[in-house]
């Protein structure tokens, strides 16, 4: 018997009033979300509320470490999330009768799971035809740190490695590196600081000031380089289109 998943991390609650910066990236995604939603490693539930305006078929919020999957339920319930949302306690593996997604989101959750290959072949199994796979993830091996280590990544990810995980059936509609001020402050704790976790005031202060520049500098530099990556796939229907 498997034993329960206990997420490492605490970082959930201390960005979740990140809010310039997941208004940011909702920006780039919110269009390639449609009908049936699979959002997988929900969390606390913060990016739900950012990208689930209420209006879609049906959300799924998979999340496999038992504490917030009861979380997120509570939420549903005292409607601090949309009545549309359902959870799933497990990973995109336990599925059974729950396949053939519109969507399927990873937000900050693939860099958490040791066997990539394999979750990106099953999300695209479970994808409907004209779908959309979504992955936002932390960029650039060399920026890897003691925050990393301590909230269990196993890995951070270039346009290469992104696009070496995702099968034929999958194709690519858009790739782009986000964050490129917040990238130098990366650097820095890699570097210099080396925190295991940044405080409270440094979030707010890279949310307040840095994201913003970043709005401006990723455009200036053509989203070449930053502290994120976000991938946007669409399943090939049968015909080829």
């Amino acid at each position: 018997m498997n034993e329960p998943i206990k997420y490492p991390g605490q970082e959930l609650k201390l960005f979740e009033n990140a809010i310039n910066w997941k208004k940011y990236f909702a920006q780039f995604i919110k269009s390639s979300i449609s009908g049936r939603v699979l959002e997988c490693g929900a969390g606390i539930g913060s990016t739900t509320k950012m990208l689930n305006n209420g209006t879609y078929k049906e959300w799924i919020l998979l999340e496999p470490d038992k504490e917030m999957a009861e979380l997120l339920r509570n939420k549903i319930s005292s409607n601090d999330l949309p009545s549309n949302c359902k959870v799933i306690e497990g990973t995109i593996s336990s599925l059974q009768n729950e396949f053939w997604f519109d969507t399927i989101l990873y937000i900050d959750v693939l860099e958490h799971i040791e066997n990539d290959n394999e979750e990106i072949e099953m999300a695209a199994f479970c994808l409907s035809d004209g779908g959309h796979l979504v992955i936002l993830s932390p960029a650039f091996s060399s920026l890897y740190s003691k925050f990393d280590d301590a909230i269990g990544h196993y890995r951070r990810y270039t346009s290469k490695k992104l696009r070496s995980l995702l099968p034929p059936s999958l194709k690519l509609k858009s790739l782009r590196y986000l964050d490129s001020s917040g990238f130098f402050l990366s650097i820095t704790n890699r570097f210099f600081l080396k925190q295991k976790y940044p405080t409270k005031k440094q979030v707010h202060f890279w949310d307040r000031y840095i994201v913003p520049v970043s709005k401006i500098s990723d455009r200036v530099f053509g989203y070449l380089f930053g502290k994120s990556i976000l991938g946007i796939w669409q399943k090939i229907s049968n015909d080829g289109k």
